[in-house]
C-alpha cells in the first residue's frame, strides 16, 4: 500500500496498491475501512488473455454476502457501462459491529491491457467523471491494477493533473513534474512510454471536451 498525497485538500488523495490475493483479502477491507475509502478503481481483469491470474476476486458477492475474516461484504447493485466499465456499490462491515455498512463504489475497467494502454480514452475519462462526483474529504481512493504501477500509476497521473487544472493549478501542465512526485511515493508509477503518451492524450482529450461543452 502507498499513498499518493497532493498538498491540495481539493485534490483526491489515492492509495495505490497491488491486486488483492486470497491471503491480503481480509487486510485489504481492512485499509478501505480503516482509512475510510469510498471508491476503488480497479483496472485489470482477474485472469489475462494466457490464464494468467491477475488479481484474486476480493470484491464480487452478486449472490449472497462474503465473508473475509471479521469483515463481511454485500453487493447491493452492479451495472456494466457501454464503456465497458463494470459499476457495483458494496457495503462492507465488521461483523459483530453496530455501525452502520460502509459504502463503497467498486469500478472496474477489464479491458485496460497489461503494460499497454486502451484503445482511447473515453472508458478512463468517464471513471474520472464518476470517481469526481464523490467529496475528496470523505477519504483515499484505492487505485490498483495487478502490480500496482503501470495502469495504477497512468490513472492517478491523469485524474490528478485534469482535477488540478480544473481548481486553476498550472502547475499540473508539468506531466512529467507530476510523475516524478508520484514516483518518490511508489517507485515505477507510469511503466512505458507508451502510457506517458496515454496520460497526455487523455488530458488533452477531456479538456477539449470540457472546453467543447463550454461553448455549446
Amino acid at each position: 500500500m502507498w499513498f499518493l498525497t497532493s498538498s491540495s485538500e481539493s485534490i483526491s488523495q489515492f492509495i495505490a496498491t497491488k491486486g488483492p490475493l486470497p491471503h491480503t483479502y481480509e487486510d485489504f477491507w481492512e485499509m478501505v475501512i480503516q482509512y475510510h475509502c469510498p471508491v476503488i478503481v480497479m483496472l485489470t481483469r482477474l485472469v489475462d488473455n494466457y490464464k494468467t491470474a491477475k488479481c484474486g476476486d476480493y470484491f464480487r458477492a452478486e449472490d449472497g454476502p462474503r465473508d473475509f475474516g471479521n469483515i463481511c461484504l454485500v453487493t447491493k447493485w452492479m451495472e456494466t457501462t457501454n464503456t465497458s466499465l463494470v459499476l457495483r456499490n458494496l457495503e462492507v462491515s465488521y461483523k459483530e459491529s453496530d455501525k452502520a455498512p460502509m459504502s463503497v463504489l467498486h469500478v472496474q475497467y477489464p479491458e485496460w491491457p497489461d503494460h499497454g494502454v486502451p484503445k482511447d480514452t473515453v472508458a478512463v475519462r468517464e471513471i474520472l467523471k464518476r470517481v469526481y462526483q464523490v467529496p475528496t474529504n470523505l477519504g483515499p481512493v484505492v487505485v490498483h491494477c495487478s502490480a500496482g504501477i503501470g495502469r495504477t500509476g497512468t490513472y492517478c497521473t491523469i485524474h490528478n493533473t485534469i482535477q488540478r487544472i480544473l481548481v486553476g493549478d498550472m502547475s499540473a501542465l508539468d506531466l512529467a513534474n507530476t510523475i516524478t512526485i508520484f514516483r518518490s511515493q511508489r517507485v515505477g508509477l507510469v511503466q512505458t512510454m507508451e502510457q506517458y503518451f496515454f496520460c497526455y492524450k487523455a488530458i488533452v482529450d477531456e479538456l477539449e471536451d470540457l472546453i467543447s461543452e463550454c461553448n455549446d
